[in-house]
């Protein structure tokens, strides 16, 4: 298994920026394909990017494709998602998780950052 601590939230002003990092321990961390995902209150968890066990590939949601990059540093464990351009609607709490890639979804999740935008 492997266990994942967010951070870097926080409040910004719509436009401004963040950078979160998901820091990870435990198991190997360069075999997991990692992802961050976001909740706000009463809605369901939403994808926002993944990115392949070596960094090769990624993928991003249309919400965020254009100001939101995911990268990885293996050699420190860490996940990280830089936001730009920030809107009130990317105000949730975001979360990082891990699967390995015979799994479809996250088994793994962290235990979420909090991200306030004000317009």
């Amino acid at each position: 298994q492997v266990q994942l601590v967010e951070s870097g939230g926080g409040l910004v002003q719509a436009g401004g920026s963040l950078r979160l990092s998901c820091a990870a321990s435990g198991r190997t961390f360069s075999k997991y394909i990692l992802a961050w995902f976001r909740q706000s209150d009463g809605k369901e968890r939403e994808f926002l990017a993944d990115i392949g066990s070596s960094g090769g590939w990624v993928n991003y949601a249309d919400s965020v494709k254009g100001r939101f990059t995911i990268s990885r540093n293996n050699a420190e464990s860490t996940l990280y998602l830089q936001m730009n351009n920030l809107k009130p609607e990317d105000t949730a709490v975001y979360y990082c998780g891990a699967r390995e890639p015979a799994y479809r979804d996250p088994r793994y999740w962290g235990q979420g950052t909090q991200v306030t935008v004000s317009s």
